[in-house]
């Protein structure tokens, strides 16, 4: 089946026959372009060729870092405790915060940022411009491109590229300047592969416009690409829980994870005996579990079992299952990553919607415009007793409200905050003798309940995929995740159908300390699933009865169906790490400098034109040929016939492309641009 470029590619085509000539009046000349798949062997993870390697996860309330060196890469060393912080609070990670001055300029980020805000004055405040919880825009816009805005706390906004360079370049000065404390002699340059964690759930826009904002911030340059490394959420809590042992775990059902009392062994499947016998033989030895790859829970799960990791964030619950693979410990994904807008700031939302209620929306909003420092010290109130809420808590809540809301209020309604709270129809918020609000413990229960019901009916859903048949254990990890409420929710509502709900320690740090887990060993997860079908429009040759006759097109009297997608991959296709989709493409004039080929995309498989309902654009692939390469007559290929072979993997957390001139076997610039439509 001969198979053509749709029309609006420009400078190329494509088909089974290279000798056919070109379509008239269209650009395009012929190449081969039979799929060649290319199935990489299991492997043993490699190790980082960087001195260090540093990860930034970059969450929706709180950020942090944390690095290790390639000499010892399970020594996992934490970011150093930032100033200020809340009482209670584990100072390992800092506020997603970040305050640039009435100018623009980069002031401060984290808990330094949110104090300084806090001690301006009211009208001075105004003018300066605080950022907080800003890592939602990018997974809510539907649009994302690089000229996408930021509001911020004050209404004005700037470019989001910028407020996330902003970030990211105070990361990168915070983490090296540690590195050269700790490790005088590590040379500067080329030694710290970066990686940075974004939600699995993330589209290949979202995850373009971090690596962008990565290269503005000087993290790595376009020209060392391979430096920066896109770890998924889910997927690094997982690299991570595999290396656990037993005492690191909590069992929400009272259970040891192992399966009997704490630090007890259970008997396992024969097929892991042998690895049995050697962590009886080294259970004290930290090489043994480098050299393995697992820790001691996964030494006593069955060949092939299944487990589903829940990373409940700031802003998202993401969702992915994996089954462990022998001999190496490599993980293989069984089904695309899921999960929804269902992280703890939706908590934060429900409580803004209750203030609405009591003192008037249009009052919270003209507040929030014009006392913004006010507003985000509410917010940090209200946090520090969302922390400690939970499900068997006797006593109410106090939440203290600002003096500049409390005065506000009054003059703006005319009547104090008492008065709205007994007018109100919420009876179970009540204002203290001390000047609080007073909220039941049933009562801040329920602010929870919207969004915990999204996370446990989005692992309801998951597990009733055919795909997750058999998973009988469940991680819950991510900073939502050290919330009792949900720990509770999850536990009560899945742990009756058998499934084990385990949580780590660390859970706040589980995706930090396996982002840098990760960046030693990316081949760790070997088999992803295509979260959407990708391919591109094409010609073919018209068959009646197959094609619908409104795509017939003919020209100088051939007769050709128009719009037919492509397909690379399907949705939900397992996609083996390196394993490559090729095609090839010709420049059609002699002298040509650029290809491009517009990428198609859709959540079914079974799409048969780029035309049909869910298909869209989503990207264009781009082949830049130097001058040098362009009309020339070289071993004997005609100027414009030169074959440019591309190969595209899917398999990776990030999309890649490379492509080679095959008559020279040089190097051809590609690039796959999301962000452009």
């Amino acid at each position: 089946m001969l198979a053509v470029p749709e029309m609006g590619l420009q400078g190329l085509y494509i088909g089974k026959n290279p000798h056919h000539s070109a379509l008239p009046h269209h650009p395009f000349t012929p190449a081969g372009t039979e799929t060649h798949l290319q199935k990489p062997e299991a492997r043993a993870p490699q190790q980082a060729s960087f001195s260090v390697v540093v990860a930034i996860d970059f969450g929706t309330t709180s950020s942090g870092y944390a690095f290790s060196f390639a000499s010892d890469p399970e020594a996992i060393h934490m970011m150093r405790k930032w100033e200020g912080g809340d009482p209670g609070v584990a100072h390992q990670k800092t506020p997603t915060c970040l305050l640039l001055t009435p100018e623009g300029a980069f002031h401060s980020f984290g808990y330094t940022a949110r104090d300084y805000y806090h001690d301006l004055d009211p009208e001075e405040a105004r003018d300066w411009l605080y950022f907080e919880k800003f890592k939602m825009k990018i997974h809510s816009a539907t649009d994302l491109t690089l000229k996408t805005q930021l509001e911020a706390v004050n209404g004005k906004t700037m470019p989001a590229l910028e407020v996330f360079a902003h970030a990211l370049r105070f990361f990168r000065e915070h983490a090296l300047q540690e590195l050269r404390e700790q490790s005088p002699s590590l040379p500067e340059k080329d030694t710290v592969r970066w990686v940075l964690t974004v939600p699995a759930i993330w589209k290949q826009p979202a995850k373009q416009f971090m690596r962008e904002a990565a290269y503005l911030a000087g993290l790595v340059s376009r020209e060392n690409a391979e430096q920066l490394l896109i770890a998924l959420e889910p997927e690094a809590a997982s690299v991570y829980c595999r290396k656990l042992r037993l005492h690191q775990l909590l069992d929400l059902s009272g259970r040891a994870p192992g399966g009997g009392r704490l630090g007890e062994r259970r008997s396992i499947d024969s097929s892991f005996r042998q690895a049995r016998e050697q962590l009886r033989r080294y259970r004290h030895s930290r090489t043994f579990l480098v050299e393995s790859g697992v820790g001691e829970l996964w030494a006593e799960m069955q060949a092939g079992d299944r487990y589903v990791v829940a990373d409940c964030g700031g802003g998202t619950v993401d969702l992915t299952v994996h089954q462990l693979e022998q001999p190496h410990g490599t993980l293989k994904e069984l089904y695309k990553a899921s999960g929804g807008p269902y992280g703890a700031v939706g908590v934060d939302l429900a409580f803004e919607q209750l203030l609405c209620r009591i003192f008037g929306e249009d009052f919270i909003a003209t507040f929030k415009r014009q006392r913004p420092a006010a507003w985000v010290d509410l917010t940090i109130a209200f946090e520090a007793r969302k922390r400690t809420a939970g499900p068997h808590r006797a006593g109410a809540l106090n939440i203290s409200l600002p003096f500049s809301f409390i005065d506000f209020y009054r003059k703006q309604r005319g009547h104090n905050v008492e008065t709205a709270l007994r007018r109100s129809s919420v009876n179970f918020v009540k204002w203290s003798s001390q000047g609080m609000l007073r909220m039941s413990c049933e009562a801040m229960n329920e602010l929870f309940q919207p969004t915990v019901s999204g996370i446990i009916q989005h692992i309801e859903a998951l597990l009733a995929r055919p795909e997750v048949q058999g998973v009988k254990l469940l991680f819950l990890v991510g900073g939502f995740a050290e919330s009792a409420v949900l720990q509770h929710a999850v536990q009560a509502a899945l742990g009756a159908r058998g499934l084990r709900v385990v949580v780590p320690h660390d859970v706040g740090l589980t995706i930090l300390k396996g982002a840098v887990l990760f960046g030693q060993a990316p081949g760790v997860v070997r088999v992803r699933r295509s979260p959407l079908t990708y391919g591109v429009g094409v010609l073919n040759r018209f068959v009646p009865g197959r094609h619908p006759p409104e795509k017939l097109l003919v020209r100088d009297g051939r007769r050709w169906c128009t719009d037919v997608f492509e397909r690379f991959v399907a949705a939900e296709q397992s996609v083996a790490l390196g394993e490559e989709v090729r095609r090839s493409y010709c420049p059609a004039r002699p002298g040509q400098r650029r290809v491009l080929i517009n990428l198609y995309c859709c959540a079914t498989e079974d799409a048969r034109f780029i035309t049909d309902p869910g298909v869209r654009k989503c990207g264009a692939l781009s082949l830049e040929l130097e001058p040098a390469d362009c009309g020339q007559d070289t071993a004997g290929a005609p100027p414009g016939r030169r074959e440019i072979r591309a190969a595209m993997q899917f398999g990776d957390t990030e999309i890649k492309v490379t492509a080679v001139d095959v008559s020279t076997n040089r190097s051809v610039r590609a690039s796959i641009d999301f962000l452009s439509n």
